[in-house]
């Protein structure tokens, strides 16, 4: 088995979209003359953990110094910035390994104008790959850079949705338990859920309000098709993001539940607690004041002095009875 090394550092893969024919998928040896393309666009996708991608971004034909280094900075937190028609930034993703999806999170930094459109990343992620997978089966709607980021975005809402889902799947169940006649502390169940709920709700607010930023300047600094695509997506995260906050009111008012059955659960049992005190305080006062005086101990010649001290402690514990449910404590 022979590896090839990649004459483009960093390379993933690059997808050539023609007008009018196939899309074409170059090969991991492609070097830098395949990447010139006269007709149609091309999407590059390069992998950050090579050290060599930012030295070979500088080196790229028409790709500004701020587009470089957002495609190969290393902050976590997004940006969408539009500049005399390309469009670049950070988007906020979900990673994923070779055999199954996570909910950690991850970034993609993009760069896309008129005639090419460049990703790149540091972890696997999801959006990503369904992308591309989406391109092999059906290359014919992207016509142009902006429909590929369009589709990563949508993408990213869709994974939102799926995760929504399994969120409100662990939900129902906690709240099975919550409101079950027999108490059960859901907190540590549910305190992974509100903080995965949060966190999506965070970042996906963030992404909303920048491609509303987005969407409002002006016309001429947008690449080709890039508000029309906006204007899509901001309805795509705005449902989404409905659904986010739904589920999040929808974990606090769980854990308030939770805790205001807590609440109660100890309330009672301070309730039965103070019961128990009122009852045993009289026996104890009576013991105190006749145990170093009460003759005729058990055991010993005679037994009367106890006989009264026991039938004073059952006159009292019936006394705190009835005062107690005169007062309509019991």
């Amino acid at each position: 088995m022979s590896l090839i090394a990649p004459v483009v550092p960093g390379f993933v893969w690059a997808y050539h979209f023609r007008p009018g024919a196939p899309c074409t998928r170059l090969p991991l040896d492609a070097g830098r003359s395949d990447l010139e393309v006269t007709d149609g666009f091309l999407w590059l996708h390069l992998n950050l953990a090579d050290s060599r991608v930012a030295a070979f971004l500088e080196s790229f034909p028409d790709l500004p110094p701020p587009a470089v280094a957002a495609l190969t900075t290393h902050d976590t937190h997004e940006a969408v910035t539009l500049d005399e028609q390309v469009v670049y930034g950070t988007l906020v993703d979900f990673q994923r390994e070779f055999d199954s999806e996570t909910r950690d999170i991850g970034w993609l930094h993009f760069f896309a104008s008129g005639k090419v459109i460049i990703t790149t990343r540091l972890q696997p992620l999801r959006s990503v790959d369904r992308v591309r997978a989406a391109i092999e089966k059906n290359a014919s709607r992207y016509q142009k850079p902006i429909d590929v980021f369009e589709t990563l975005l949508a993408e990213f809402q869709r994974t939102m949705i799926s995760l929504v889902m399994e969120l409100t799947e662990e939900l129902n169940l906690i709240e099975d338990f919550v409101y079950d006649n027999a108490p059960r502390d859901e907190r540590r169940r549910l305190a992974p859920v509100r903080r995965t709920v949060v966190r999506l709700h965070r970042h996906l607010r963030t992404v909303l309000t920048l491609m509303r930023r987005a969407a409002a300047v002006d016309d001429d600094e947008m690449p080709p098709g890039f508000d029309d695509a906006a204007s899509r997506l901001i309805s795509r995260l705005e449902a989404v993001d409905h659904d986010v906050y739904a589920l999040q009111e929808r974990a606090r008012l769980l854990h308030e539940e939770i805790d205001s059955k807590l609440s109660s659960e100890t309330n009672r049992h301070l309730y039965i607690l103070s019961l128990m005190t009122a009852f045993l305080l009289p026996p104890s006062l009576v013991t105190g004041f006749f145990g170093m005086n009460t003759s005729s101990l058990p055991f010993a010649e005679g037994s009367d002095g106890t006989v009264y001290a026991f039938s004073l402690m059952g006159v009292s514990v019936f006394a705190a009875w009835w005062l107690l449910r005169r007062a309509g404590i019991l």
